[in-house]
């Protein structure tokens, strides 16, 4: 296929892309339908979803979970709540606050939660993110004083990503959001594109998960709203470059390294390669990854890209191993903030950051061009290369004596509960392995998971690392998906103990039980 032809393709398509990469059972189940070039033209915005962003910014935060579900009880669909919630985020935030944007990447994760539970607890994750959502607006200030209209440029079809990047570069936010504006008119993707190279200038994981999440979001909020979405990187990257430049710190290494690296392979004169791997193969891959510098990592894929080998195959070696960053991990040396003790492995830890930017740059690379999906995947294995002064040598998950004693699957299932519930880490581990060797199906483990992700408080992370997990254990091959379970199985244990702000409240609101008190 023609190189202007598949960047046409890419550019119309979108999140079908993904969707049929996957196949459409496993994309259905994902909760990834293909969205069709004529309805992504048609996409819009639900007709009452400004007094919703309304509701969101300005209720008195004690009223806010009683007015969303007297919403969700007058006919409110939870899509559209989650939708309200991102432009609120948003266009309060613009992709500025750490938390704030931590909390936009949740929203669209939560909603795949939620068609995951039950009828009656489907509202609680929209709950509990919309509740972080509307806390830290108002401690922001409130709903923002200026339009949220982007500025008014004329359509420039020579605006690029090279221009875009070197505004960013000087950390001119008013020139780079001016070009971003130019582009008005081009296909979404054909953007998306353009923002690529930005955003590719580091490897920090929250300038890709957010470039990730606000892509998706469009899906979600309408084909209108695209340039005030993806408008929040070209923000995080250009407050990246002016610190930068305020602490006279050295332009990045990577800067340069990169280039050479595409030129040294002639990655950009291939085409994307069809050799498969075998089992082995990929698993090498990862620990090569893993126990190498970021250099030797990305060399290491550069090879493996340029003999022709699979990119999502290659990409599935890079997930594993940041994966086995979160295994290989012996937790944190020093307690730090609320309930990130001694030994904890949740929120900001190397591997949980590590398995998101992995899968934010998986998924960016088949939706993007050719030549951003050769570079996502260099930043993926710069980034998931292993901190040797930090790894354990013993794997998880470690041997358990009490675990290998059951041969019921109904008692591991149990032993995994409690062990999560008494915070042991290793058996919750131990029992997750068990339970495959007895060959359990994974859903009874997500499904027990998915319980904690949804009521404990996470360190703003527990909604996205669930989502990272089930996208990673449907995309790796069978003998190696279970790692990702038995990662899940170790934060969800972590993070256990500090429910959710307001978590309580909506159960008693929904006259739900409260599953993991």
């Amino acid at each position: 296929m023609a190189q202007n032809t598949r960047r046409t393709f890419l550019s119309n398509v979108g999140r079908g892309m993904l969707a049929g990469s996957l196949g459409t059972t496993l994309a259905s189940d994902l909760g990834l339908s293909p969205l069709r070039a004529s309805e992504e033209a048609n996409a819009s915005t639900p007709d009452n979803l400004e007094p919703l962003i309304s509701m969101m910014q300005e209720t008195p935060l004690p009223q806010l979970q009683k007015t969303l579900v007297g919403k969700i009880n007058s006919g409110t669909d939870l899509k559209s709540l989650i939708a309200a919630g991102t432009l609120a985020n948003a266009r309060t935030f613009r992709g500025h606050d750490y938390i704030g944007f931590h909390t936009f990447m949740a929203l669209a994760p939560a909603l795949d939660m939620s068609a995951r539970l039950p009828a009656e607890l489907k509202a609680l994750p929209i709950l509990k993110v919309l509740y972080r959502n509307t806390e830290r607006i108002h401690a922001f200030g409130g709903a923002p004083r200026t339009s949220p209209t982007p500025p008014i440029v004329k359509p420039d079809p020579n605006a690029n990503g090279l221009a875009l990047q070197a505004a960013t570069r000087a950390g001119d936010q008013r020139k780079a959001e001016q070009i971003l504006a130019s582009m008005r008119g081009q296909p979404r993707g054909e953007i998306f594109n353009h923002v690529q190279y930005a955003v590719h200038d580091s490897t920090n994981v929250h300038r890709v998960v957010l470039a990730w999440r606000a892509w998706l979001a469009v899906d979600l909020v309408g084909e209108q709203h695209a340039q005030s979405l993806l408008s929040q990187s070209v923000r995080f990257c250009t407050d990246s470059s002016q610190y930068r430049l305020k602490k006279n710190q050295p332009d990045p290494k990577m800067w340069t390294t990169l280039p050479a690296v595409l030129d040294q392979y002639k990655l950009l004169d291939k085409a994307p390669g069809t050799r498969e791997a075998d089992d082995q193969w990929v698993e090498d891959l990862a620990f090569t990854i893993l126990t190498g510098n970021p250099d030797s990592a990305t060399g290491a894929v550069a090879q493996a890209l340029a003999e022709g080998f699979q990119q999502d195959t290659v990409a599935e070696a890079i997930s594993l191993a940041a994966n086995l960053q979160l295994l290989h991990d012996p937790g944190r040396a020093k307690a730090s903030s609320g309930d990130k003790v001694i030994g904890s492995v949740h929120g900001d830890s190397v591997g949980v950051h590590a398995s998101d930017a992995a899968n934010a740059w998986r998924n960016i690379a088949r939706v993007s061009n050719h030549r951003n999906s050769v570079v996502s995947l260099l930043l993926a294995a710069h980034n998931s290369a292993g901190l040797r002064s930090r790894m354990t040598r013993e794997q998880w998950p470690l041997k358990d004596d009490h675990a290998e004693r059951l041969a019921s699957k109904s008692k591991v299932l149990a032993m995994i509960d409690n062990a999560v519930r008494n915070k042991d880490q290793a058996l919750a581990g131990a029992a997750v392995k068990r339970y495959h060797d007895l060959g359990g199906h994974s859903k009874p483990v997500f499904d027990l998971m998915l319980g904690f992700a949804t009521s404990e408080d996470g360190a703003l992370h527990a909604e996205k690392f669930y989502r990272t997990v089930t996208e990673e254990f449907a995309t790796t091959r069978k003998s190696l998906r279970w790692r990702q379970l038995v990662g899940l199985a170790r934060v969800s244990t972590s993070e256990y103990g500090k429910k959710s702000p307001g978590y309580h409240e909506a159960c008693d609101l929904l006259n739900v039980q409260n599953r993991t008190s």
